[in-house]
C-alpha cells in the first residue's frame, strides 16, 4: 500500500475533534459510554427496613442491598436504614407508595390493618406448607398475580414487590411459664401480628400487634405477659431472655413467613432493563443466600441461648396445635366469607398445597430418625456372658 493510499485512509486527527465538538450529544454518548456514564452518575435509593438495626432481618436487608450494589457495579446504590428512621415499621408501605422511601424490606403481615388478605403470605395456615412451598406457590402457582391485584384492591399501584426468604416455622413464644393446654391462653397479654391475631384471640388472649422493637420493653414493663417473634437469633438480639426464660417451640400461627422488598414503582419502571434483571436476580440469590445464613446462625443461637442464658425450650403440646388447627377453619370460613379476594387466595393456596404438601411428605426422608440414630443416645452395649 502506498504512502498517499495511507494518509487517504488515516483519520485526520484536526477532522475527529471537530466531529467530536459539534455531533450531537447521544452520538458522542454512544461513542464514548463511559464519559455518558460518569456524566449521569449512579442511580441512589434511599430504602427502610421495619426492624431495629440489631437484629438478623435488618442484616438481611443489608445482604440484598449489598448483592444488588455489587451485582450493578455500583450503578444502582440502596441505602438500607432501620425502622423508625423515616417512617414506623407499620408506616412503610405507604412510605414506598407515595416515594418518601424508594422501597424497603418487611413482611406482609405488617400490613394487615389495610386488607386482611394480605397477611396469608406470612400468618395464615398455609395448610401444612412451609415457607419454600408458599414462595413456590407465590411464583408458580398464581400467588404473584393475586398479590398484584390486592394491592391494586386497596389503591397501593405504585410498589413493586418481590417475595423471598423462606423463615423457619416460628415458636408459639416466650412465657412466664410453660404452655400445657390451649386454656392458658384465656386472658393473657400476647403480642402477634397478621391473621395470627384473629388465632390468639379466638383462643383467649388478649392480643397486641407490636413491631419488632417495642416487644421486649412492653414485656419487662408488664404490659405482655408472652410474645412470639420470630427465631434464635432475632429473639435473643432484640434481648428476649432478658425477661423471659422458657420459650415453647412449634406452632401454626406463622409456619409458612416470607419477606417482602418493595421499591417505589415509579422510580423502579425508570430503571433500565439491564438494573431490573439485576434486581430480579439478585431477590432471588437473597433468598438462597437467606435461608442458608438462618440454618447456620439460628441453630448456634439455639445452643447459646440453652447454655449462656439460661432458657429453657419445651414443644408446644399436640393438644394447642391440634386447637389451632380447629380455630383456623373458622376463621377462614369467616374471613372468606366477608372477602371476596381472601377468599379467591384461600382457595389458590389450597390447591397448591394438596399436591404439593402430600408430595412432600410423601418424597422427604424423616430426619428425625436420622437425628436419633447418628447423634442421639446410643443403646449399651450387650454384656459378654
Amino acid at each position: 500500500m502506498s504512502d498517499t493510499k495511507q494518509a487517504e485512509q488515516k483519520p485526520s486527527r484536526r477532522k475527529f475533534l471537530a466531529a467530536a465538538v459539534t455531533g450531537s450529544v447521544g452520538v458522542a454518548a454512544a461513542g464514548f459510554p463511559m464519559i455518558a456514564k460518569a456524566q449521569a452518575g449512579p442511580i441512589s435509593m434511599r430504602w427502610q427496613s421495619t426492624w431495629p438495626a440489631k437484629d438478623i432481618f435488618h442484616e438481611y436487608a443489608l445482604d440484598f442491598a449489598k448483592k444488588v450494589n455489587d451485582m450493578t457495579g455500583g450503578d444502582l446504590k440502596i441505602e438500607v436504614l432501620p425502622a423508625g428512621a423515616v417512617v414506623p415499621a407499620f408506616g412503610l408501605l405507604e412510605a414506598v407508595q407515595k416515594g418518601t422511601l424508594d422501597g424497603g424490606h418487611g413482611v406482609l403481615g405488617y400490613h394487615y390493618g389495610k386488607q386482611n388478605a394480605l397477611a396469608l403470605w406470612n400468618s395464615g395456615p398455609a395448610f401444612g406448607m412451609d415457607a419454600n412451598m408458599l414462595l413456590s406457590w407465590h411464583k408458580y402457582g398464581g400467588g404473584q398475580e393475586l398479590l398484584a391485584k390486592l394491592y391494586a384492591s386497596i389503591g397501593m399501584t405504585n410498589v413493586q414487590s418481590f417475595l423471598y426468604g423462606p423463615m423457619a416455622t416460628q415458636p408459639l413464644g416466650w412465657f412466664k411459664k410453660p404452655v400445657t393446654k390451649p386454656e392458658d391462653f384465656k386472658g393473657l397479654k400476647y403480642r402477634t401480628n397478621g391473621l395470627a391475631i384473629d388465632l390468639f384471640t379466638a383462643m383467649g388472649a388478649a392480643v397486641n400487634a407490636l413491631p419488632g422493637g417495642e416487644i421486649v420493653p412492653a414485656m419487662d414493663r408488664g404490659l405482655l405477659d408472652a410474645a412470639e417473634f420470630n427465631n434464635a437469633t432475632s429473639d435473643r438480639l432484640l434481648g428476649f431472655p432478658d425477661v423471659s426464660k422458657v420459650c415453647m417451640l412449634q406452632s401454626y400461627h406463622q409456619s409458612a413467613e416470607t419477606f417482602e422488598i418493595m421499591f417505589n414503582k415509579t422510580k423502579y419502571d425508570a430503571l433500565p432493563a439491564k438494573l431490573k434483571s439485576i434486581i430480579a436476580g439478585s431477590v432471588e440469590a437473597a433468598s438462597a443466600d437467606m435461608s442458608w445464613k438462618a440454618i447456620d446462625r439460628y441453630s448456634k443461637d439455639y445452643i447459646e441461648l440453652q447454655t449462656k442464658d439460661k432458657v429453657k425450650f419445651y414443644k408446644t403440646p399436640d393438644a394447642v396445635l391440634q386447637t389451632q388447627l380447629v380455630l383456623w377453619d373458622a376463621i377462614l370460613e369467616k374471613k372468606s366469607a366477608e372477602n371476596p379476594m381472601f377468599k379467591e387466595i384461600v382457595a389458590s393456596q389450597r390447591a397448591f398445597a394438596e399436591r404439593a404438601v402430600k408430595w412432600d411428605q410423601d418424597t422427604i426422608i424423616s430426619r428425625r430418625m436420622a437425628m436419633n440414630h447418628f447423634f442421639g443416645a446410643k443403646p449399651a452395649a450387650p454384656k459378654k456372658g
